[in-house]
């Protein structure tokens, strides 16, 4: 009897050992996936997305479409503190298609330098990571949003002086009493109310851009918000092909 037990501590030992083997490697194979293969295929899909946006750019007269459509490109994003080549296509929706493809603008949001919120939301681990490091902008950082005809201009909101996100200065445009970065729940949608932080149709104050993305990295519990406000008018793409001074800043 003594043996028999023993046999068969041994073979579900045995058992149990491959089975935990078996569901190592699959979680493996999953974080590959997630990792690195959801990349190559967001990477894949940004790339031929930028493609299209700027070849339609190249036609007579260029223009925004009165609507845009799910999924459909409208405008690039460039963050020279992440790189001098950062550049990502922004599409429209924040569903998992569309974020799928690269940032995704929050459907109902301001549009780019208009007054209110210009909310853009990114993943940052996996599907192709363009929020991976969005941690590392800085209170007066410039983000350059590039559409059809236009460039604008918007400062991460705080105090570039001191690294501070806060800003005890009230000024015009409102910014004071908006922090240039802070963590929430994913339930807190008043970041992207038209003054962020007040109430979803309440009155802007000021014309901002908000970037919203997962925090912790590897995980969903919070997000990581960045807050910017548009600094001085927009500039006129047939003026300044290459872009404005700030997107040279890093």
């Amino acid at each position: 009897m003594s043996n028999g037990r023993g046999e068969l501590l041994r073979t579900t030992a045995r058992g149990l050992g491959q089975s935990l083997l078996t569901v190592g490697f699959v979680l493996l194979l999953f974080v590959v996936y997630e990792l690195w293969v959801t990349d190559l295929q967001s990477d894949a899909a940004q790339e031929e997305l930028a493609t299209e946006l700027r070849e339609e750019w190249t036609g007579p007269a260029p223009s925004v479409p009165a609507e845009i459509t799910s999924g459909e490109a409208f405008a690039f994003l460039h963050v020279p503190r992440l790189g001098a080549d950062y550049a990502r296509a922004v599409v429209e929706g924040t569903g998992g298609a569309e974020l799928a493809q690269g940032p995704g603008h929050y459907t109902g949001t301001a549009m780019p330098g208009e007054q209110g919120n210009f909310a853009v939301a990114g993943h940052r681990v996996g599907r192709g990571s363009p929020f991976l490091e969005l941690d590392e902008l800085r209170p007066g950082d410039p983000v350059v949003v590039e559409t059809a005809d236009r460039w604008f201009v918007y400062r991460v909101l705080g105090d570039p002086a001191t690294g501070s996100f806060h800003d005890d200065d009230d000024d015009d445009d409102g910014g004071g009493l908006v922090p240039g970065r802070e963590i929430v729940s994913p339930s807190d949608v008043s970041v992207i109310s038209p003054t962020p932080g007040g109430a979803p149709g309440g009155p802007p104050t000021g014309a901002y851009l908000t970037l919203t993305t997962c925090h912790p990295e590897y995980s969903a519990r919070q997000r990581l918000v960045v807050h910017a406000v548009l600094d001085g008018a927009p500039l006129a793409r047939a003026d300044a092909p290459q872009g404005p001074p700030p997107l040279r800043e890093g």
